[in-house]
């Protein structure tokens, strides 16, 4: 029992970044090892004259332990050896509070006992990421990579060179006979513009079209050059020309879905999307469900992705072959004039895909891996080991069992870490993990990841030059993006395409003419996923999206909205006030604090849980109550486990009046609000579930009546999107052109109604 103890006593000593070493690697970080375990005074050395001789120690007690004198000389040099204690203590001060969040996250029971707080123990144990964790990582990012060299395989650097590799006789006739067939991959890079072309693409003008389609629906396809027209009904898949690899095995595309069970055929949504991502327009899908879509569309534009990296690179090798038969008849008289062979671009990186967590990354690279594999023949993975362990989940930090949506779960399950990057590439079947990014062919990232490699302006150490010729761009779950740091997407478009400030050892009598001209971004196709519309998502592909092919984006108007799903009995009042712009901040809070608060200030009113969408007005809002002197507390994503039990304590016993409750707390933890008794919104939810999930608290423990709940909702002309995800897109269109301000709903046993 002493050594268990002991052992306890060092684990608890230890620091978050020397926990996160240990669990990792087993040890500690060689940083942190204490050679001398005596404790060791700082000493303050004055050199003499004569080098040969040394002062002597003015402490007489020290002096009498060590047997020989020591040198000025070497007592310098014992002040630097030990420099982890030092560093430790500041470490360990600087993130003390870090430490105890994350013991309250190791301690499930200990998580919220507050008395009269009878599900503690449901909520205990949350690792979902926090948006301030997210924060926090970035801060220390820098600090963490200076420390801790980040790891990239150099190993196999010529085995996956395209330079130095070569394509078989063979090989190079089945490449050539495959360009003679029309292939869309050809076609699209292999088209040249003229100015004129750039300067129609540039002013945005562009042709608009509405189609429609089986499975995906209403279609709107917008063109900004008219020789390349539309995209047509829908009759039977066109299908791109899939690369030789891939020939067999993209039909066992679902086999990653179900890996145990026989492999699933493709469904009639995945033959359309593929249809469309092979024409290389932009394409929006804002309809990616995590739980039943999300898997499917993951997988369609894996397939997509890797179809497009094997032809890109089997054009180089072939063209190397080429080339090298070029030199050996050169010395001839009649050697046939030389072909340009332009093939490539400024760098090598083709694919950028942006996903939001590890675990994400690692369903990414598994589906590429799969498709590789034909007929059940295993292919060489470098350093598949190594990602694994860092890439997939520890069993040991799985949290409890808890009752949580099951979006909930298909977002969050697997390693939640959201700061990544990792370079993929890939060449004759053969895959190589952590290479480095001007040797990658995708480089799978997380905006946060990728954010701290470009830097900002005025910065000394940046680079973005590997993002220059990126030619396929996919967003993998948009709408989380939104919930942890939308700038940093914001801030990768920005750096897309740019001319490289370095050649990086590039052949320029290889790189396309466009690549050449800066016209990188007109070639770019863009792909963007989410489960919601959302004007900041399609701001992407309107802003940051020049496509000379045109763009395709999937808007189906939900006919039910979520208020449907709300299962007790409440008045939904619906109030609208006059904006002037989206982002029209100011009116919506003059609106609440002259015409909504003040119908809340009785104590009558009690119990109320006003929700707030974004952190600002989050922020303005709780100011706005403290200079007031009212009685709330509060709630975000930045609040302690022990703050968010207090506040939920408090507010449930009704000991506050009002609880604010920001959006991105409840998509992390989803916890229940207990003793709610009336409702505002103060801004319509972004996921049009969380209406009714909010809504349905309510029946969570409270003992009043039915007949005394409430529910206000404030909107405006332009949450149109929202409003018709919530109510419809019939009552939504009512609502915002009728003269009225004010619409009641009524949810119950007996359905809906208005």
């Amino acid at each position: 029992m002493g050594k268990r103890r002991q052992n306890k006593q060092l684990f608890t000593t230890l620091s978050k970044k020397q926990k996160k070493h240990l669990k990792e690697f087993g040890e500690e970080h060689p940083f942190h090892d204490d050679v001398n375990k005596r404790p060791e005074k700082t000493e303050i050395v004055e050199l003499p004259s004569s080098p040969e001789r040394s002062d002597t120690d003015p402490d007489e007690l020290e002096e009498e332990e060590e047997p020989e004198q020591k040198t000025a000389y070497q007592k310098l040099l014992s002040t630097l050896t030990h420099p982890s204690s030092n560093i430790q203590s500041e470490g360990d001060e600087s993130s003390d509070e870090d430490e105890k969040e994350e013991e309250d996250e190791l301690e499930v029971e200990e998580e919220e006992e507050v008395p009269g707080e009878s599900d503690s123990g449901e909520d205990g144990g949350e690792e979902a990421p926090s948006v301030g964790e997210e924060e926090v990582a970035e801060a220390g990012g820098g600090e963490e990579e200076a420390g801790d060299e980040e790891f990239v395989d150099k190993e196999h650097e010529s085995e996956f060179c395209l330079e130095t590799n070569f394509m078989g006789e063979g090989e190079q006739k089945e490449a050539e006979n495959a360009a003679k067939h029309e292939d869309i991959f050809l076609q699209h890079l292999d088209t040249e513009l003229d100015e004129d072309d750039v300067r129609n693409i540039t002013s945005g003008s562009k042709s608009k079209t509405q189609i429609t389609w089986p499975k995906l629906g209403t279609l709107f396809c917008m063109n900004p050059l008219k020789k390349f027209g539309p995209t047509g009904l829908y009759k039977e898949p066109n299908l791109p020309v899939f690369h030789k690899l891939l020939e067999s095995s993209w039909k066992d595309l679902n086999q990653t879905l179900n890996p145990k069970g026989g492999a699933e055929e493709i469904s009639p949504l995945q033959l359309e999307l593929l249809t469309l991502m092979g024409s290389y327009k932009d394409l929006y899908y804002p309809e990616m469900c995590p739980v039943k879509q999300g898997p499917q569309v993951r997988s369609v534009y894996c397939l997509h992705v890797l179809n497009h990296v094997l032809k890109a690179n089997s054009q180089v090798l072939a063209h190397n072959a080429k080339q090298k038969e070029q030199k050996t008849l050169k010395n001839m008289a009649r050697a046939e004039p030389r072909d340009e062979l332009r093939d490539q671009g400024l760098t090598r990186p083709k694919v950028l895909i942006l996903v939001p967590i590890r675990g994400i990354a690692l369903q990414v690279v598994h589906t590429l891996i799969s498709l590789l594999e034909t007929k059940g023949k295993k292919i060489m993975v470098s350093n598949k080991k190594k990602f694994k362990v860092e890439y997939g989940e520890d069993p040991d930090e799985r949290p409890p069992s808890l009752h949580r949506p099951e979006d909930y779960n298909a977002i969050f399950s697997g390693n939640v870490d959201d700061h990544f990057r990792i370079g993929v590439s890939i060449l004759k079947g053969s895959m190589r993990l952590y290479a480095p990014f001007y040797s990658s062919d995708i480089i799978i990232t997380s905006p946060l990841g990728l954010r701290t490699v470009l830097g900002a302006e005025g910065e000394h150490k940046r680079d973005f030059d590997f993002l220059s010729s990126i030619e396929l761009l996919v967003v993998d779950q948009a709408d989380v993006f939104l919930m942890q740091n939308w700038e940093h997407v914001l801030h990768v478009m920005k750096h897309m395409n740019l001319q490289p400030l370095d050649s990086h050892g590039v052949d320029f009598s290889r790189v396309r003419m466009w690549n050449l001209n800066n016209w990188a971004q007109h070639y770019r196709q863009t792909m963007v996923f989410s489960s919601i519309q959302e004007p900041q998502i399609n701001n992407i592909l309107t802003k940051h999206c020049s496509n000379y092919r045109g763009q395709v984006a999937v808007k189906n108007m939900p006919k039910t909205g979520s208020i449907c799903q709300v299962l007790v009995q409440l008045p939904h009042v619906f109030q609208m006030f006059k904006s002037d712009s989206f982002i029209d901040h100011d009116a919506r809070f003059r609106f609440f604090v002259d015409k909504v608060l003040p119908q809340y200030w009785d104590s009558v009113m009690s119990h109320t849980l006003i929700y707030i969408p974004s952190y600002f007005d989050f922020v303005r809002l709780r100011n706005y109550m403290k200079k007031q002197e009212m009685n709330f507390a509060s709630i975000c994503e930045y609040s302690s486990k022990s703050e968010v039990s207090r506040a939920r304590h408090f507010f449930q016993k009704g000991e506050r009046q009002f609880l604010l409750f920001t959006e991105r707390f409840h998509f992390y933890k989803r916890y229940t609000i207990k003793g709610i008794q009336n409702v505002i919104f103060y801004g319509l939810p972004s996921f049009p579930h969380f209406y009714s999930e909010v809504c349905n608290m309510l029946a969570a423990g409270n003992q009043s009546e039915e007949a005394s709940w409430t529910c206000t909702v404030l909107y405006s002309r332009y949450d149109a999107h929202k409003l018709a995800a919530i109510c419809g897109a019939q009552r939504a269109g009512q609502m915002v052109s009728s003269n009225k301000t004010v619409h009641l709903f009524v949810t119950g046993e007996e359905g809906t109604t208005s």
